[in-house]
């Protein structure tokens, strides 16, 4: 519900601007940046299980708080930063460690099928919780729907904690940056790794800055508020879960190759958004969005889970999403600058061709060409 109910928030509840929906979005982008890499070290130093009920439990009080600052009508610009950089912490201890939980379950042979059932769960919740989230917040205000999404992380962290998981592997690095030194080398030792993350830090900035910041502030002046934005959000997610079966059931013997072809689609939002595009078209482009964003993401992890020396796998995980998200936060800002100076069509422009150009300058790279299916 996050993605469409804190900028709802700061538009409505705190009567902000652009530049402010930016701010907000962003606190929680780089918070995470900052806490991820300890994230995945701690995860593959400790329980990664129990990382994951503790950073469920940090989100659940940070957007209960922020709820209820809002239907108190006590909120603020400084606590709505403070908060959304608490969620960030929150993301940055459960991502690394989730994506290290996952081999600990299932076994070897069945992860594609495991990640790509993961991902059509997650995408489920993704896609209903938009809907959730833009309906609540047009009708009782984004308090209300930010009330819900704090009541399941609540839940998350009770489900997380009944999870049964195998032996874990632990890294025999004296320290906490020992082991960050020795998961960089992991990291770099792979360049169809690297250079996807290179490739993801620009392209995120442009991605986030429209679907953070751009896209709701163009649906509450053109296309109807909150519920329209919901919508779109919510189809987004459908798309995802249709990826995930897509996913499950495909067979791709090039999995890095296939995986950056999708990211091409990420052009159709900010392209139908620039005019903007009728509702149904548009939500018709971010269900192919979800498509594309699943399809990579269940191939990414399943080669990560393969491919990656298994005690490094959370603090691999982790360089990838610092390295990923690295310039999120300077597209969600600059997003909400453009907006104010130069309007939504030349920002959303901008954005596309920060999506376009280092997703085809990554098929040059040989590995992402080649790289096979582990066996």
């Amino acid at each position: 519900m996050t993605p469409v109910a804190v900028p709802f928030a700061v538009l409505e509840n705190l009567g902000g601007t652009p530049r402010e929906v930016g701010y907000v979005v962003a606190a929680a982008a780089t918070a995470q940046i900052l806490v991820q890499l300890f994230g995945g070290a701690l995860a593959d130093r400790g329980s990664r299980r129990r990382q994951m009920v503790g950073a469920d439990a940090l989100a659940a009080l940070a957007q209960g708080l922020f709820a209820a600052l809002l239907l108190s009508g006590n909120a603020s610009l400084p606590a709505a930063i403070a908060l959304q950089a608490l969620i960030g912490v929150a993301f940055a201890l459960h991502w690394p460690a989730a994506v290290g939980l996952v081999p600990l379950v299932a076994p070897r042979a069945q992860l594609q099928p495991a990640n790509a059932l993961l991902s059509i769960a997650h995408s489920t919740a993704l896609g209903l919780g938009a809907a959730a989230g833009g309906l609540l917040a047009a009708r009782f205000g984004a308090g209300t729907a930010l009330a819900v999404d704090a009541g399941s992380f609540a839940a998350s962290a009770l489900l997380i904690a009944g999870v049964r998981a195998g032996p874990q592997l632990r890294s025999a690095a004296a320290s906490l940056l020992a082991e960050l030194r020795a998961g960089w080398s992991e990291f770099t030792a792979h360049r169809w790794l690297w250079t996807i993350v290179l490739q993801f830090t620009l392209m995120m900035m442009g991605w986030f800055g429209v679907y953070a910041v751009v896209g709701p502030i163009v649906a509450k002046r053109s296309l109807g508020g909150a519920e329209a934005w919901g919508a779109i959000a919510a189809a987004y997610g459908f798309g995802l879960v249709a990826g995930g079966v897509v996913a499950l059931r495909v067979h791709f013997p090039r999995p890095m190759l296939a995986a950056t072809l999708t990211c091409f689609a990420n052009v159709l939002l900010p392209l139908l958004l620039i005019a903007p595009a009728p509702l149904g078209w548009i939500a018709t482009g971010a269900f192919l969005i979800g498509v594309g964003h699943e399809v990579f993401g269940v191939l990414w992890n399943t080669t990560l889970h393969t491919r990656v020396a298994p005690e490094a796998l959370s603090r691999v995980s982790a360089y990838d999403v610092v390295g990923s998200i690295a310039l999120v936060p300077l597209g969600e800002v600059a997003a909400g600058f453009a907006v104010e100076a130069f309007g939504p069509p030349l920002t959303l422009l901008w954005a596309t061709v920060a999506i376009v150009l280092p997703t085809a300058a990554v098929l040059f790279v040989p590995e992402v060409r080649q790289l096979r299916n582990a066996k």
